[in-house]
């Protein structure tokens, strides 16, 4: 009879993991989706509101749908980008607006800084994050993932931005010794993806060249 309890518990306890480990399983499946589709939809909300100003200066019918009316709206705000951007393209047009840039946009608080920031993880400015490290901050041996933005050679100092996760516009900057730094092969745009993701996809960073680095001391990384 004992015996029989005991089997009971058992019996109980593994269809209770089951059933939880198989709910658990499938928010898992399903909370990537949920985020999604809260993502279209806080994308569709914000371009709705985006194209109301649009949307109040054409009279349709009471039987036109409003997704339609926001599609239309869409449309032309969309036409409305593809062709300044096509202005700028021209050689007129981009004299006109590095003038106008230069002169008056420029003297805007913070306008210089947001534009060389959306520039460099855009892509446009090749300059600065052209370069992935794994930089050992304070010597412990613990890595961050950085981008070098500037080489002071002449003082024998790097600067390194260290962007937090998951908002890469925030970060920390760091002045380090060249023998802080290991350099890596990843592109910025796959390194920022780990940022953004809080480190999901980290492996990328490192490889079996790397991680035979990073188990050597400071002196014989330099050597190497």
């Amino acid at each position: 009879m004992r015996r029989k309890i005991t089997k009971g518990k058992i019996f109980i306890r593994r269809l209770r993991k089951f059933f939880t480990t198989t709910v658990i399983g499938g928010i898992f499946v399903l909370l990537p989706l949920a985020l999604l589709a809260w993502i279209i939809q806080f994308f569709f909300r914000s371009i709705s509101k985006l194209v109301t100003p649009v949307t109040k200066l054409f009279e349709f019918p009471p039987t036109v749908h409003d997704w339609v009316v926001d599609l239309v709206a869409f449309s032309l705000v969309i036409a409305l980008f593809f062709f300044i951007g096509l202005f700028v393209r021209t050689t007129f047009g981009n004299r006109f607006f590095t003038f106008i840039e230069d002169n008056w946009l420029r003297r805007l608080p913070f306008y210089g800084t947001l534009r060389d920031a959306i520039s460099s993880f855009s892509g446009r400015d090749k300059t600065p994050f052209k370069q992935v490290v794994l930089v050992d901050v304070f010597g412990n041996e613990t890595r961050m993932t950085g981008f070098v933005t500037e080489d002071q050679a002449n003082i024998d100092f790097v600067t390194v931005f260290v962007p937090t996760g998951p908002n890469p516009t925030n970060g920390f900057i760091f002045h380090v010794k060249p023998d802080q730094l290991v350099y890596t092969d990843v592109k910025p745009e796959d390194a920022m993806r780990t940022i953004i993701g809080v480190g999901v996809g980290s492996e990328i960073l490192f490889n079996k060249q790397l991680s035979k680095m990073l188990k050597q001391k400071p002196q014989e990384v330099l050597e190497n």
